[in-house]
């Protein structure tokens, strides 16, 4: 039988390196594998994370501690504060959600009795019909003790456009340091959000701990591996099985 050109071409094409397709498919694998990996090391940090916040949380309420140079580690203790709300610097925090409708986050300085003065987050309230009419919170009058849970506002963030709200009673963001160049009041670099208060004041309080996203690492891991696996069974199926059979056929 003759061999024609189109038919040489056609066995050499057949005939290409095996290798190609193991190296191929090692490659992916491995690359898989070590996405699968990082993962999996990302969720059990994230883990560690949770349970750091979950103790922190559940530990005794302690009074507000004084000489804090780094609140880090403070980050979701609960504490006792007694003192009295300082109304006339009262703001609120702008585009806040609770179930599911837009409102704003009420924002009151706390001056605590040995002369600290903390911003308290004393929960959500609804929007009026208009912006042009802002909700009013007033907060209680005289000495008050309530249980909060400290929080460190985000040092960055992004604003809209130029409008930069930094003074007047409505803010874009929490930011203890703007809050102090703007009022010339001294302010720790911390926000308490009021978990229970006393009186009823008619806010909404649902200061949920933050989710670490476990749930999304595990899913990405198994994501990776799949893929692993996936590699590694089409290379032995297009690839090594045919070799396979035609050994076991001889």
């Amino acid at each position: 039988m003759r061999t024609t050109p189109a038919s040489a071409g056609v066995a050499a094409a057949r005939r290409k390196p095996a290798w190609i397709p193991a190296v191929a498919a090692l490659l992916t694998v491995a690359v898989c594998v070590l996405a699968g990996n990082w993962q999996h090391r990302r969720m059990h940090e994230k883990e560690t994370l949770q349970a750091q916040i979950a103790a922190a949380a559940g530990a005794a309420p302690t009074a507000l501690p004084a000489g804090i140079a780094d609140w880090i580690p403070w980050r979701f203790r609960s504490v006792t504060l007694t003192g009295e709300f300082d109304a006339r610097h009262q703001f609120l925090l702008d585009n806040r959600m609770h179930a599911g409708r837009v409102g704003f986050d009420v924002i009151t300085p706390f001056t605590l009795g040995d002369g600290r003065i903390v911003l308290v987050d004393r929960g959500w309230i609804a929007g009026g019909q208009t912006r042009d009419v802002l909700p009013a919170a007033a907060p209680p009058q005289g000495a008050v003790t309530f249980r909060g849970r400290i929080d460190i506002p985000p040092a960055a963030y992004v604003e809209l456009g130029k409008r930069a709200a930094s003074t007047g009673p409505l803010w874009q963001h929490l930011d203890p340091r703007r809050f102090a160049e703007a009022t010339g009041i001294a302010v720790l670099p911390i926000v308490v959000n009021a978990v229970e208060m006393p009186r009823d004041d008619g806010l909404a309080r649902n200061f949920a701990l933050p989710d670490t996203g476990i749930e999304k690492h595990l899913g990405y891991m198994v994501q990776w591996y799949t893929f692993a696996a996936m590699a590694a069974g089409l290379w032995f199926w297009f690839a090594l099985r045919p070799r396979l059979l035609r050994r076991w056929r001889r």
